[in-house]
């Protein structure tokens, strides 16, 4: 049985490091993996942007969350892995959590932001500190 792994990336250097530590990596993973982009629904919501153009904001933010996960895509095809591509709308740590748990994935790979912090992640917490806690397989935390 392949084991399911979600790895849930973004524009930061952190997911570009996990991505690249999956493929220095890669005899001890699956060769497939699903990558995640979310996009965060609260960022599309700025009230400074008019109401008429919010869907183009909106379709912008989707085009650019495929490029993202296109071009992760690529760099994982060329060192031998098949990859799922999902793109979501909503608050990242909890899209990511909920997909990791309701499709059953037998392991989470994410990169933690450099910068946070424990102070700052007990007060606001962190997409991957949320996760670790929250999702039901086992979380690589890279």
């Amino acid at each position: 049985m392949i084991p399911k792994i979600l790895v849930p990336i973004d524009d930061s250097p952190t997911a570009q490091r996990t991505i690249d530590t999956i493929i220095e990596l890669k005899d001890r993973f699956s060769k497939q993996l699903t990558l995640l982009y979310v996009i965060n629904n609260d960022q599309l919501a700025y009230r400074m942007i008019p109401e008429f153009q919010v869907e183009m904001v909106k379709e912008n933010a989707t085009r650019a969350g495929r490029h993202l996960l296109e071009r992760a895509d690529a760099k994982l095809k060329e060192a031998g892995f098949t990859n799922e591509l999902m793109l979501e709308f909503g608050e990242p740590r909890d899209i990511i959590t909920h997909t990791a748990n309701v499709q059953e994935f037998q392991l989470l790979v994410i990169g933690r932001h450099e910068g946070g912090g424990e102070i700052r992640d007990v007060l606001f917490g962190s997409v991957a500190n949320h996760v670790l806690h929250n999702a039901r397989c086992p979380v690589l935390l890279f």
